[in-house]
């Protein structure tokens, strides 16, 4: 390893790994970018380009993809985990023994099916207790596109140890991609997580031909679930006024390039969910997280019905129109209630 090139390990090679790989390359990283098919690796190395995420972004010299996760840890100074939520616990089983006193930043949004572990509880359970300050969660409105290409954008990164948290800030952190830090790691996880059950019911509003009106009222909604949630697992409450919350949820809400928008959008066309997630071709982790979040809050006491009714959507076939009268015609209720 030079001196002049410090190496950052970047495992998952999906839309948001690749474009923080090329973010973290252009810094003057020697990025290393895991990908679990060697034909991928082949690909990327070979044409500067990801076959299957991005394709059209060309990636910098300095990034080297690997499927060997030991030549990717090697001599690491910066490990970023950017896997969907069900392939972080059996990833890490084999990561955490190659990653021994280097920061590690989680960018993956979700809640774990079965356990309902956020994925903070997940690295916490994977990485001995004397690791856990070494550990980070980025959150935040972040297209992966958008920071492939430079859009300006700002994310906040979540963190127990504050030296740890600012060591990564400062890895990261470009004219173009400010990085915000807070001790508040629950309040980043489930605004994380929750904000694509959201995007789900705010694209079946959509694919119904639902107006203005009725996104807002979903996004604003949307949001006191995710407070009430968050706040109940400890939050602090300012942070779901942040970029972690009502930040995060508005871009996923709204903007084209949302994948769970898009399953809401197919959804409220009347798609069949797997006729959506074939044409999609790419993880949408708020389809699973509905069902984790929909236990979790039942398991918790919390009253989450948007939740509620894009889970039974999604995993009872409940018709849209019909889960939409149903938040509509719930009893009355003060706002802050």
């Amino acid at each position: 390893m030079s001196a002049e090139r410090p190496v950052v390990a970047v495992f998952g090679a999906g839309s948001w790994g690749t474009a923080l790989a090329k973010h973290l390359a252009e810094q003057g990283y020697e990025t290393r970018l895991w990908a679990r098919r060697p034909e991928q690796v082949e690909a990327i190395d070979r044409t500067r380009r990801n076959p299957s995420y991005l394709k059209d972004i060309e990636l910098p010299p300095s990034l080297r993809a690997t499927a060997d996760l030991e030549d990717a840890a090697q001599d690491a100074t910066l490990a970023v985990v950017v896997v969907p939520t069900p392939a972080n616990r059996p990833l890490l089983q084999r990561l955490v023994p190659l990653l021994s006193d280097v920061p590690v930043v989680s960018a993956t949004k979700g809640i774990e099916q079965g356990t309902l572990a956020l994925v903070s509880q997940i690295f916490e359970d994977c990485f001995p207790p004397e690791q856990h300050g070494m550990l980070t969660y980025l959150g935040g409105p972040s297209f992966a596109r958008e920071v492939a290409l430079g859009v300006p954008t700002a994310v906040t990164l979540a963190g127990k140890n504050e030296a740890v948290r600012r060591r990564v800030q400062h890895s990261f952190n470009t004219e173009r991609f400010r990085v915000y830090t807070t001790d508040d790691v629950i309040g980043v996880e489930v605004g994380g997580a929750l904000k694509n059950v959201v995007a789900i019911a705010a694209g079946i509003a959509d694919g119904m031909g639902l107006g203005h009106n009725t996104r807002a009222a979903l996004i604003t909604r949307g949001l006191a679930e995710l407070s009430r949630l968050a706040l109940r697992l400890g939050a602090h409450p300012l942070t779901m006024a942040g970029l972690a919350g009502m930040g995060d949820l508005v871009l996923t809400c709204t903007g084209d390039l949302s994948r769970n928008r898009r399953v809401g959008i197919g959804l409220g066309q009347g798609k069949k969910l797997p006729q959506i997630l074939d044409e999609l071709g790419m993880v949408a982790e708020g389809v699973k997280t509905a069902d984790s979040a929909h236990q979790l809050a039942r398991k918790l006491g919390v009253e989450m019905p948007i939740t509620d009714e894009v889970y039974a959507v999604l995993y009872e076939d409940k018709p849209p129109a019909e889960a939409l009268r149903a938040l509509m015609t719930r009893p009355l209720k003060e706002e802050r209630d």
